[in-house]
């Protein structure tokens, strides 16, 4: 299997992991010129931009170091052109998130970093 098959088999995982914990899925691999965002989702007041990582084990590190300041500012960049397109108001809390596999050990971060 490939890594754009894996890729997409753990963040359909994280998805329905997500609704099982009351999450809306709003979408999914959304794509702008700024970047790419995996899951896009309303948690409560929250629209939660969230980053799906996957180890198979940990000799290649964790998933959540692999969200590093540079690839939190792609994220933030394509987060914030959602907004705009989608005509978000201002003040719409949101946060990203970060679910990580580690083989299948599933790890939900939420605010797993800032703006």
């Amino acid at each position: 299997m490939n890594k754009r098959n894996i890729g997409s088999r753990y963040e359909q995982k994280a998805a329905q992991y997500l609704e099982e914990q009351g999450y809306r899925i709003l979408e999914r691999n959304y794509r702008c010129k700024l970047g790419e965002i995996d899951l896009i989702a309303r948690d409560g007041a929250y629209l939660a931009f969230v980053e799906v990582k996957y180890r198979l084990d940990a000799r290649a590190g964790y998933g959540l170091e692999a969200v590093d300041v540079r690839k939190q500012r792609r994220i933030i960049r394509a987060a914030s052109w959602y907004l705009y397109e989608k005509h978000i108001r201002e003040n719409q809390p949101c946060r990203f998130d970060v679910v990580s596999f580690l083989g299948e050990e599933i790890t939900l971060v939420r605010d797993a970093f800032e703006t």
